[in-house]
């Protein structure tokens, strides 16, 4: 929107026009959308009764936010969704995949909150139909990225630390579709307690903005040992109006939670940043910003394969975070250690930038 005002208008807009400039702005503008719109938003799901049902097999102290209204993913959707319109080159291909994943699965998402709202239970769409359209999704931009994009190199996986890169050949494929559904299903995992899942990923994106500039430029990528990707730098943007969306939307979920983010949140957000990995060929690198998701996701595959097997659980509710307040840590407390962790974990990871 900038580019075309510069060019047709004749506004001097020389300076915002720079990526830094543009990324800062985004941010800021999804923030205060957020903050605006937040208000207003509460009031009408809580009007329309769009609230929230709590599980009856789950921590007793999760009863008290039953009437607590969810969906609101969708203004963190909204927001972000403007910030790219005003301040992202709209020609950019980067930009345009990830806001098919961040609109797709949004989509998946909210038909479930929709669902569980409308037959009273926490079921919501059944999960064969849910991984169905999730996997549509997720295989068709792995299928466009490699007809339109054959210099991507999308056969090739970076080893953080290590800075090797190995041809994994088609198999890339499983792992591109492991990345994009996976980190959708892990953020979704996380999203139990208030506020918890929206710092990691706040975190997760603040390292993916930094990367996304020093990969855009070539003389930055050959200092740090990672992949020149020609044009990535615009992903920066879109990168900072997750986060200022988050922050935003944290202003209403942060502890105790007027709103919770949903479906329609939870897996958008976890879609768009498993494609902004790809995109930047850091999928490996993911996995380690992103292990607090890891961690809550392999806690519910070995409660599973553990009750299945043994007929005994490892922790008395999976995710972890649910084990953890039944053993009578207080909620706050909980979330504020996960996001220490996650900061931690960002930090290893920007540490590897430069390890060689």
């Amino acid at each position: 929107m900038l580019i075309f005002f510069n060019k047709y208008l004749n506004f001097n807009l020389n300076i915002i026009s720079c990526i830094p400039y543009r990324a800062i702005f985004s941010l800021l503008t999804s923030f205060f959308i957020n903050l605006y719109i937040g208000p207003h938003f509460i009031y009408h799901l809580k009007k329309l009764q769009k609230c929230q049902i709590i599980r009856k097999n789950g921590p007793k102290t999760h009863y008290i936010k039953n009437n607590t209204p969810t969906m609101g993913g969708i203004f963190i959707i909204f927001s972000i969704l403007f910030s790219i319109i005003l301040y992202c080159n709209l020609s950019n291909t980067y930009v345009w995949y990830v806001v098919s994943i961040l609109i797709g699965y949004g989509a998946i998402g909210l038909i479930d909150d929709y669902k569980k709202i409308r037959y009273k239970n926490t079921q919501g769409l059944k999960i064969k139909w849910k991984y169905f359209w999730l996997s549509i999704f997720a295989l068709g931009f792995i299928y466009i990225i490699n007809a339109n994009n054959k210099d991507f190199m999308i056969t090739t996986l970076m080893i953080p630390f290590f800075k090797k890169s190995f041809e994994i050949n088609y198999l890339y494929i499983f792992l591109a579709y492991f990345i994009i559904v996976g980190t959708s299903n892990a953020v979704n995992l996380t999203d139990g307690l208030d506020g918890l899942a929206i710092m990691p990923v706040v975190f997760l994106t603040c390292g993916f903005t930094l990367i996304s500039l020093f990969s855009g430029n070539i003389n930055s990528s050959n200092f740090l040992h990672i992949n020149y990707i020609k044009n990535s730098g615009e992903l920066s943007i879109l990168c900072m109006a997750i986060i200022g969306s988050g922050l935003g939307f944290l202003w209403f979920n942060s502890y105790p939670a007027k709103i919770f983010m949903g479906d329609v949140g939870s897996l958008s957000l976890g879609g768009a940043l498993g494609t902004i990995a790809i995109l930047l060929h850091q999928e490996l690198l993911l996995i380690i910003m992103g292990g607090v998701f890891v961690v809550e996701t392999i806690s519910v595959i070995l409660q599973i394969i553990s009750f299945k097997m043994r007929k005994k659980r490892i922790f008395k509710m999976a995710p972890i975070h649910h084990h953890y307040e039944i053993i009578g840590i207080l909620e706050p407390l909980i979330i504020v250690r996960f996001w220490i962790i996650s900061l931690i974990l960002l930090l290893i990871s920007l540490i590897s930038l430069k390890v060689y």
